[in-house]
């Protein structure tokens, strides 16, 4: 085993320079020499044989476990190495075959019921709260930033998310009924109501979120126009104007995604637009990551376009605008694990340590997974009519500038108060 897991390491690491360390002390280097000396050391034998045979879970398994332990850099500069080497990480044949295998399992699992889909949010979105407050902005938006400045800062990169977004859905002059599907802490929606004077109904699957959302739409004055349901989306019998969601199209599952757009569908007004903003795949259909499957987002799916246009086709809804966010989320993930990082003192006095190993690893393959595997960020608008937006996108740039001197005014009106 040793052998096959050195011959696989000097496979693996062409750039860059890694020295893998064994229980009894023997060691294996990669690399050209080139950058940060990296060395990881196996605690037991049997991270070796996990190492091997399972190396997309066994990796992250082993570090949130401290049987894997990561000197000369942290676990991030490892993954970054790996991804800067992706090209030789696997042979070619096996890598393909590995590929077809999980994809093939994961057409066989099961739909995400409304139970299910519960369940999965609750595993994530229900800890403590305290641990979101460490590496989000203050608006808690836990979705892709959009950075439209260079040296922006996270804060200042969500709000242009949220007026990027707004933008799009193109809020007719004095108020419209939206729809905000995964409202998640609440974040849009305040704005969407606070800024164009929305009527605004927000639908999430975790109570904890549910609470934190009503608390701020009390705190702001924005209840009479903001109101949050714990609901799943099936459940929905309204029409509305505009329709969103943010960050949680990756849990519906490939399985619902007809019913997803046949909802939304029945839900928009003849003149509406709906935006539906997901995480997504360049690269071709392929099964998440096992190990963010079991430990971070259960029941969680990233489509290709090719996987999430024949369902919109077939609801009925037009395809107005695509936008392909590139690297904005590998950005966004730095800031979140560089804080997190900043104060994980106070996470490991919330949870424990092993949490913060597992989440510092969530936050670090992530950030590599958006930086090297194939991820992006589709924003996809949507119509049930050939012209209910402008034919040319220079509108979008238009209602940005409207909404940033909107921004300010109501900014300096509170601080006028």
């Amino acid at each position: 085993m040793k052998r096959a897991l050195q011959s696989l390491v000097r496979q693996c690491v062409r750039e860059g320079s890694l020295t893998l360390e064994f229980p009894r002390g023997d060691r294996v280097s990669a690399g050209d020499g080139t950058g940060l000396p990296l060395k990881v050391r196996l605690t037991d034998s049997k991270a070796a044989f996990k190492l091997f045979f399972h190396p997309e879970m066994a990796l992250g398994e082993l570090f949130t476990d401290g049987r894997l332990e990561v000197s000369g850099g942290t676990i991030y500069d490892l993954l970054d190495l790996l991804g800067r080497n992706l090209h030789s990480l696997t042979p070619p044949q096996f890598g393909r075959l590995r590929n077809v295998l999980r994809t093939t399992v994961g057409r066989w699992t099961r739909r995400n019921s409304e139970r299910l889909a519960r369940d999965n949010v609750h595993h994530h979105y229900d800890i403590d709260d305290r641990i979101y407050e460490l590496f989000l902005d203050a608006d808690r938006q836990y979705s892709c930033a959009y950075f439209d400045a260079p040296g922006q800062s996270l804060d200042a990169a969500q709000l242009a998310k949220k007026r990027h977004i707004a933008a799009k859905l193109l809020i007719p002059p004095g108020g419209a009924k939206i729809l905000d599907i995964g409202s998640g802490w609440g974040g849009l929606a305040l704005y969407l109501a606070d800024i164009d004077g929305a009527d605004v109904t927000g639908l999430t699957l975790s109570p904890e979120q549910l609470k934190v959302a009503e608390r701020r739409g009390r705190e702001r004055g924005l209840s009479s126009r903001v109101h949050f349901r714990l609901e799943d989306y099936r459940e929905l019998h309204e029409s509305f104007d505009r329709i969103v969601s943010v960050g949680m199209f990756e849990h519906v599952g490939p399985k619902d995604y007809d019913t997803y757009f046949d909802i939304v569908q029945r839900s928009l007004n003849d003149n509406g637009v709906a935006l539906l903003h997901t995480i997504g795949r360049i690269d071709g259909r392929s099964a998440v990551n096992p190990w963010f499957a079991k430990y971070i987002f259960p029941g969680s799916y990233l489509p290709s376009l090719a996987e999430v246009l024949p369902s919109i086709e077939r609801s009925g809804l037009i395809v107005t605008d695509i936008e392909i966010l590139r690297l904005h989320y590998a950005d966004t993930l730095a800031a979140w694990r560089s804080r997190f990082m900043a104060r994980r003192a106070e996470a490991a006095a919330v949870l424990d340590e092993r949490f913060c190993r597992m989440w510092e690893y969530y936050l670090a393959a992530a950030e590599a997974g958006f930086r090297y595997g194939g991820l992006v960020v589709f924003q996809i608008q949507l119509a049930k009519t050939i012209d209910a937006v402008p034919r040319v996108r220079n509108y979008m740039a238009a209602e940005e500038e409207r909404l940033r001197r909107r921004e300010e005014d109501m900014g300096r009106s509170v601080a006028a108060e």
